[in-house]
């Protein structure tokens, strides 16, 4: 592992020795050709498309850089897993530029490279515990479901042994021979010993809840459990953990929104289809707050669900323990990356996390890291029309609103506002300059809020009162109150305009009413990205 200070001494916009201009930054275009032509592995970074993906990586760290002090867990060729990124960021302090020269990491690195090492095989394909979003102290973490007997015999009875410990040649249950189910009666601990470590590096990152968004209790191919999931543990070796069960339908459900001219409203996942056995469960403690009736999560269609399920995750990383959260669907590169993916960018929508990336900054990053280095299988997906990597950016629509804000206030200190139009939720949007004084005697009332956020873990409380709504606070309010709206519109935008003018148009066709097939045909035409070179996105 190596500090995160090493990694942006050298800038990507330094000057060379010879005088030569810089190379320039990889841009969304570029990632975008990259990822729709091949499926990321850290073993081929090699070669001509290896220089790519290294400019990618170089640029995620640079992005990271930004706002963290992190510390690397080196997977060069893929030795940890085979589709995780060559240089795995773990996101130690939340700093400034000043606090990079001083901070002194105080997290054990050894302690979690072993861990690392340690529990891979507890999970499909590899895909271990890996923190990728730190959120007041707390780590949010993606992974993929735990190995069932068939995945943890076969390899290590099988690939282990005579394929040098690749960990994506399992997949196929007719890799699984009767010597290898042999195993399962000779080496009775051996489920004791993987989800051990498995628990014990959850412990370490302090993950108390774990989201489970697999339809099914184990995934099962050709009559045999290749996959299992926490919620089915017979030992109750996670008994110790919060488990949510919040069934989300896979990858080849987005056929269905593709097909529809990308429109999610309506659509509607078939719960009755043989291979669905995993209920909804979510303790009563973490939904009595939100207001949502989950006994009718079979009749939401893919928006609203998608909604509530991203409201239920911003919840817990927001509440007042300091416990973090695993996100997982089975091989966790479909499903976990697009809720992932929306935590980071609803976060830093309002300006909770990467603080200082614009726009363009955040979605570069998300695109890359969430998804590309994190091996989903774009390529796949498109061939068969299962889009749920668009639907991902374009559901950004559907979450600017208040209610999937994180910025949260606390109880009043003293009396009610007497201004009924200014509720403490339209306060707390308010930005800090724009708040008046808070030595004043003649204010209407005070309350106690959060800050903006400072040190990762840290809260402070100030006083903040409401002055009378003048021109100029009003002004102020409505653009506050806009800004969240705005940001996730222009990385929406943004996010349109390079992904037609790369992956290009897959429109469906087009409807009886004769209007213009497709979602991305109508942006383009109705904004003039058509033509667009991607270069300059």
């Amino acid at each position: 592992m190596a500090g995160a200070r090493a990694a942006a001494a050298t800038s990507p916009g330094s000057s060379s020795s010879s005088g030569n201009p810089p190379p320039r930054e990889p841009g969304l275009g570029e990632l975008l050709e990259e990822f729709s032509r091949t499926q990321y592995r850290a073993k081929d970074c090699s070669g001509a498309g290896g220089s790519k993906v290294e400019r990618i990586e170089k640029r995620c760290l640079e992005l990271f850089g930004r706002d963290y002090c992190y510390s690397v867990i080196q997977n060069v060729n893929g030795d940890i897993c085979g589709h995780y990124p060559q240089h795995i960021v773990f996101l130690e302090y939340e700093s400034s530029e000043k606090e990079k020269d001083t901070f002194q990491s105080t997290v054990q690195v050894s302690k979690l490279q072993d861990l690392v090492n340690r529990s891979k095989t507890a999970r499909c394909r590899g895909r271990f515990v890996c923190p990728v979003i730190l959120f007041r102290g707390k780590h949010i973490c993606r992974s993929a479901t735990l190995a069932g007997w068939g995945e943890l015999y076969g390899r290590t009875g099988y690939n282990y042994i005579f394929s040098g410990g690749a960990d994506d040649a399992w997949a196929d249950a007719e890799d699984i021979t009767e010597e290898d189910c042999a195993l399962r009666s000779s080496d009775t601990h051996l489920f004791d010993k993987v989800r051990g470590y498995d628990i014990k590096l959850l412990r370490y990152l302090s993950v108390k809840y774990i989201c489970d968004l697999m339809v099914e209790n184990k995934k099962v191919k050709f009559g045999m459990n290749v996959t299992s999931s926490e919620k089915v543990d017979k030992a109750q070796r996670y008994a110790d953990f919060t488990l949510l069960s919040i069934p989300y339908p896979g990858c080849e459900f987005f056929k269905e929104y593709k097909d529809r001219d990308y429109m999610a409203e309506g659509l509607i996942f078939n719960w009755k289809q043989d291979y669905v056995d995993a209920p909804l469960s979510i303790p009563d403690f973490l939904t009595c707050s939100l207001n949502i009736d989950w006994s009718q999560y079979q009749s939401w269609d893919l928006v609203q669900q998608t909604q509530n399920y991203l409201k239920l995750l911003l919840s817990i990383i927001n509440s007042d323990d300091d416990s973090g959260l695993l996100v997982h669907c089975i091989s966790g590169w479909d499903r976990t990356p697009l809720f992932i993916s929306l935590l980071r960018l609803s976060l830093w929508a309002d300006g909770l996390i990467h603080t200082s990336l614009k726009p363009a900054e955040i979605l570069y990053l998300t695109v890359a890291y969430d998804w590309f280095l994190f091996g989903h299988m774009l390529v796949d997906r498109l061939s068969k029309g299962e889009e749920i990597f668009f639907f991902c950016f374009n559901f950004l629509k559907h979450i600017i609103s208040e209610e999937f804000s994180a910025l949260k206030t606390q109880r009043r200190k003293s009396l009610p506002a007497r201004d009924a139009g200014f509720t403490l939720e339209d306060i707390c949007m308010l930005r800090r300059k724009d708040r008046g004084s808070t030595t004043s005697l003649g204010s209407d009332f005070s309350l106690v809020m959060e800050s903006s956020p400072g040190a990762a873990g840290s809260f402070t409380y100030e006083a903040v009162e409401l002055v009378p709504a003048g021109a100029q606070t009003q002004a102020a309010w409505l653009a506050a109150l806009n800004e969240r709206k705005t940001r996730l519109q222009e990385v929406r935008s943004a996010f349109l305009a390079a992904y037609s003018s790369t992956v290009g148009l897959r429109a469906a066709a087009p409807s009886p009413s004769g209007a213009i097939g497709g979602l991305l045909e109508q942006f383009v035409r109705g904004v003039g990205f058509r033509g667009t070179s991607s270069s300059t996105l």
